[in-house]
């Protein structure tokens, strides 16, 4: 039975964020994922945004790390190579009420300590009509599946060990020590951090009664095709709905080059339920086109869910703030509560605040030999002589496996190099891309199954699509003799 310091159940961003930073010291650290890969869940399907801090209330903990967390954006792009844009956000108002509730917008983000807000009767993008509209310059867009496999990646090399696949099924409390029962055995060790998400009262109810419950509230997006990308430039946002706690309907451009509408906003019973449904794909598209009514009809070529954790029921008004904190009644377990949006933004203050509690157990020393991958760019991006300088290096580079994102056969084989030995569909195209563009996957899915079998010895009726349970393949329709 492998001992450590600090087992990280969940690898999310949160999860995958707090172990990069741990793995700085000279801990033991592993990280439990249920998914195949890491951003699995609600980190892969969000908006992307790295957002300012007007919209969180002051004093709260979603106010403070999200400031804190935004402003370490650009020096973690920089370090591991993630892409982040600073293209700012505006806020619209269409009437003179709503140019009321701008003001009171730019009045919490002050007290926020959000800086540089302005309101603007005339904006820089032609195809959306308002009246005013609040800009927020240090709003941002970011990949966030590429974000999370960036943190979880340098983590790995820095030796955290991430066992995916893996499902915490039973904890116990032994004297100083955690034992950690998984559908792969069990483990020990002394901090657990509890980063599971939607999970993460199933989690503490291993070892204590919660005191709270957890609402699955699912928000669909419509992805546009990348012809249509000089629609906006920045982020269009409505006024937030009262009703609610959520942003609204919004346009936001995407790193990869789409334009995403949503999300909408349904509490479910299932927190796995991430379907996506023809009625509200056509609500997402008439609320849309109220702040764009050039939005095209014909230009979605993709849909999907993600869903949010909440500790507020709508009875209780939906609003919570995050709970990061370590249980009185079972030391040793630290807990991050009810981590909706803006989470991806406040992650890397998230896993700062948490290595602080950790060191309360610790006396953390920092690692000599600290290593640091940096993503690099994709192959399309590079100039004609920087490709052609990798193709006579390696031929695989000049193979064209996903023709829409123009994806190499190298960029394939790399992907499914990683070093968290993620080995799905799914874990090849938030790694590069192939089967993002138009088709889907219609043209290269047939390329990337060749080349798992050719290099790296999969066998096909192993291969998933992106969870355990989703075989690619069934069956064969018919026997193959061979002559």
């Amino acid at each position: 039975m492998k001992n450590f310091h600090v087992a990280i159940i969940g690898g999310g961003i949160i999860g995958s964020t707090i172990a990069w930073e741990l793995s700085r010291y000279k801990l033991n650290t592993i990280v439990f994922e249920k998914g195949s890969d890491v951003a699995s869940g609600t980190s892969k399907a969000n908006s992307g945004v790295v957002h300012s801090g007007i919209n969180s209330r002051p004093t709260s903990l979603k106010a403070k790390f999200c400031v804190e967390g935004n402003q370490l954006f650009q020096q973690l792009s920089d370090q591991l190579g993630f892409s982040v844009k600073f293209t700012g956000k505006y806020v619209i108002a269409r009437n003179n009420e709503e140019i009321k509730e701008l003001k009171k917008l730019k009045q919490v983000g002050e007290q926020n300590g959000v800086p540089n807000l302005e309101i603007k009767t005339e904006i820089n993008e032609p195809n959306v009509p308002c009246e005013a509209a609040l800009w927020v310059p240090t709003a941002g867009i970011v990949s966030p599946y590429q974000m999370t496999i960036a943190f979880a990646e340098n983590a790995a090399i820095n030796n955290v060990e991430f066992l995916l696949e893996t499902e915490v099924v039973g904890i116990k409390k032994q004297n100083e020590t955690f034992l950690i029962k998984t559908n792969k055995g069990e483990f020990k060790s002394n901090i657990i951090v509890n980063a599971a998400g939607l999970n993460c009262r199933s989690i503490v109810s291993m070892l204590e009664k919660p005191d709270f419950n957890i609402y699955p509230c699912r928000g669909e997006y419509l992805i546009l095709d990348k012809n249509y990308n000089n629609l906006v430039s920045s982020m269009i946002y409505p006024i937030p709905p009262r009703e609610v706690d959520v942003l609204g309907v919004h346009i936001t451009p995407t790193i990869e080059g789409n334009i995403l509408l949503g999300p909408s906003a349904e509490f479910i019973e299932d927190p796995e339920d991430k379907k996506t449904t023809k009625e509200m794909m056509n609500q997402l598209l008439i609320e849309a086109k109220k702040i764009i009514p050039s939005i095209p009809d014909k230009g979605v070529i993709s849909a999907y869910s993600g869903t949010r954790c909440k500790l507020a029921s709508p009875e209780e008004g939906r609003w919570a703030d995050y709970r990061i904190e370590e249980s009185k009644q079972t030391p040793g377990l630290i807990n991050l509560l009810g981590i909706e949006s803006p989470g991806l933004t406040a992650a890397p203050a998230i896993a700062k605040y948490v290595t602080e509690l950790v060191s309360k157990h610790f006396d953390l020393k920092e690692k000599t030999g600290f290593k640091v991958k940096k993503q690099g760019k994709r192959f399309n991006e590079l100039s004609k002589e920087e490709q052609s300088k990798l193709i006579k290096k390696d031929s695989r580079w000049g193979r064209i496996v996903c023709r829409c994102e123009h994806i190499t056969e190298k960029e394939v084989i790399d992907a499914l190099s990683n070093p968290l030995g993620a080995k799905t569909l799914s874990s090849v195209k938030y790694r590069c891309r192939a089967g993002m563009g138009r088709c889907q996957g219609g043209f290269c899915t047939q390329h990337i199954v060749r080349i798992m079998e050719e290099k790296f010895n999969v066998d096909v009726k192993d291969i998933n699509l992106k969870s355990p349970e989703s075989y690619l393949f069934v069956g064969r329709t018919r026997e193959v003799k061979n002559d």
